[in-house]
């Protein structure tokens, strides 16, 4: 399971024309699923994402989490970040999740950044044709991936 987390100012996700969700400062998350992944993915990568400390303090050092600044999240199933680009030019999305094994892990991901931010994330719509837009403050974008632990 990869995560691409974005520090943003502002951050919205629009669906034919309609806003369906929409946060100020926190986190836009993009998520891709492999096939391999675990409600152990999920939990460990859920847990990074709420404790990442990437948010200015006082004196302006990244020392701040999701929760110290009252930020929020908006997250965004992304089966892209998969790609294969070893041959040719067409990337290749073999290693992403197909939806019937990436929709589960998706919602379980959500119920779980609910209950640790201990109030509603945004989302999305899986599979959707999406619009995405972003401040991204600083910019600060940090790459995490469940299978690179250590």
């Amino acid at each position: 399971m990869i995560a691409v987390i974005q520090r943003v100012s502002e951050a919205s996700v629009t669906i034919e024309g309609k806003v369906e969700g929409k946060i100020d400062a926190g986190f836009l998350v993009l998520l891709g699923i492999t096939h391999e992944d675990t409600k152990e993915d999920i939990e460990w990568l859920g847990k990074k994402i709420i404790g990442m400390r990437i948010f200015g303090d006082e004196e302006g050092k990244m020392n701040l989490d999701l929760k110290s600044v009252n930020g929020n999240i908006l997250l965004i199933s992304q089966f892209t970040l998969h790609a294969s680009t070893k041959k040719g030019n067409r990337p290749s999305f073999i290693d992403a999740a197909r939806p019937e094994v990436a929709i589960p892990l998706y919602e379980q991901m959500i119920d779980f950044l609910n209950k640790e931010l201990g109030n509603p994330i945004q989302t999305g719509i899986f599979g959707a044709d999406m619009k995405v837009a972003l401040l991204n403050d600083g910019p600060v974008t940090i790459v995490i991936d469940s299978k690179n632990r250590i």
